[in-house]
């Protein structure tokens, strides 16, 4: 698509009495657009004043297409730079900033990369007097949009003393994630991240009709077809990129409420699954941008008899995993009991607008588990009570949930934390009356 700078409403009319001028716009040649338009700015020499606005015009000849095909240019042939996307995390805990810079040759590690900084007065991160913020290049991944050897690099922030600013959560899960006890368990997580996608000015979801409301929940959910699915091209193209970058997407669905969708991500092992889920996180909200639809990560985005968007996190260790691992489970969970307001407090914003024991959740006020039941805290497959062994799903995180903090929370909580025999006691008794 070309953009062409005309007039706006006496040129407007001009072109609609003329339409066959753009009946087939995509036969003339550049020369006949330039004499048009000539002949026109000649007329309208003396309306310095005009408001112009943009019109669109396609063609298959000429030099319609310029700026798509620049996006679209590789430059490894010409240069061994490349284009470093630096993303983190901004002063909301949820909203992903971002800012490019050029490095001279490809790199392979993030240590190969400098250090950077940003205004974190305009993040919410920072005074005005004392506004600078440094960046640390933690993770890289393929840059799918600009594809070639260009990355994009996961950063969490410092101040220039080296101290990490207080929403940088990054840096307290990896000295969870380093801590020999955990090393050796190799926690591993499978995170299913869902979304909703919204009208652009309405901020309604997409295929709900504006104002007002779908059919019932129950058609929509791993639905196909015009009036069940909404979205699917974003969908199949984050799929895409997330496996073009190096992000270990496992799985898409659509979910159960219209406009809603799903993305796995997993199994990783420690960091990793904070570093993949913002990463993807981020690739969403440019394939939103480009698409022209508004992603949220609200746990309920429309009130009512509709379902929530969870962040649904699965986990094992080392132990869990071998024979014998459901008992080790069993205690995972005694300890998850324990700390239950620890982790919902640390779980998302608006959770509780989610967590009301409908909708598959459990009430955010009790903590319950149980095998194959969608309706608890903590579900355990049927296939881990079957074979013994393998991992638990905590439901209770909300899909604007930190990655970081949710896995680094459950290591600690399982692995690290230990309660008092006088509390581990009761809440065995506890558990055990509710199963």
């Amino acid at each position: 698509m070309a953009q062409i700078l005309a007039p706006s409403v006496q040129w407007q009319m001009r072109i609609t009495k003329n339409s066959s001028y753009l009946t087939d716009a995509s036969s003339m040649s550049s020369k006949m657009w330039s004499s048009l338009f000539r002949k026109q700015s000649k007329k309208l020499t003396a309306r310095s004043s005009a408001k112009y606005r943009l019109l669109a015009v396609k063609s298959e000849h000429g030099t319609i297409n310029r700026m798509e095909d620049l996006l679209n240019l590789d430059v490894t042939p010409y240069t061994d730079k490349i284009i470093a996307e630096y993303i983190w995390i901004g002063g909301t805990g949820i909203d992903v900033r971002s800012k490019s810079r050029t490095i001279s040759k490809p790199v392979e590690h993030p240590s190969e990369l400098p250090k950077w900084n940003y205004d974190g007065s305009s993040t919410g991160q920072a005074p005005g007097e004392d506004s600078e913020v440094i960046l640390y290049p933690q993770a890289i991944f393929k840059d799918p949009f600009r594809g070639g050897n260009n990355i994009l690099v996961i950063c969490d922030a410092y101040t220039p003393a080296g101290e990490p600013i207080p929403t940088n959560k990054r840096h307290k899960a990896a000295q969870i994630f380093s801590d020999p006890k955990v090393v050796a368990e190799v926690p591993w997580y499978g995170i299913e991240q869902e979304y909703t996608l919204l009208q652009t000015d309405v901020k309604w979801p997409l295929g709900w009709p504006v104002g007002g409301y779908p059919g019932p929940q129950g058609p929509y959910y791993c639905a196909a077809g015009a009036d069940k699915s909404f979205g699917r091209d974003i969908s199949d193209a984050h799929y895409k990129a997330c496996l073009y970058a190096g992000i270990n997407i496992s799985g898409t669905n659509g979910e159960v409420m219209p406009g809603q969708w799903e993305f796995q991500v997993g199994p990783s092992v420690g960091i990793e699954a904070g570093d993949h889920i913002w990463c993807a996180r981020y690739l969403l909200e440019r394939i939103t941008e480009q698409a022209g639809v508004v992603l949220t990560l609200d746990p309920k985005p429309i009130e009512g008899d509709w379902n929530g968007a969870g962040c649904h996190t699965n986990y094992s260790t080392k132990s869990t995993r071998e024979e014998g691992g459901f008992e080790v489970i069993k205690k995972a969970i005694l300890n998850l009991s324990l700390r239950h307001k620890e982790h919902i407090s640390a779980y998302g914003e608006g959770n509780e607008r989610r967590l009301t024991g409908k909708h598959e959740t459990a009430s955010i006020n009790t903590f319950s588990w149980g095998v194959a039941n969608r309706g608890c805290s903590i579900r355990v497959g049927r296939d881990t009570e079957k074979e013994g062994k393998g991992y638990l799903e905590d439901r209770r995180p909300a899909s604007n949930m930190d990655p970081y903090v949710v896995t680094a929370l459950l290591a600690e909580t399982t692995l690290l934390w230990e309660p008092t025999l006088e509390a581990e006691a009761l809440a065995a008794q506890k558990l055990a009356m509710k199963v």
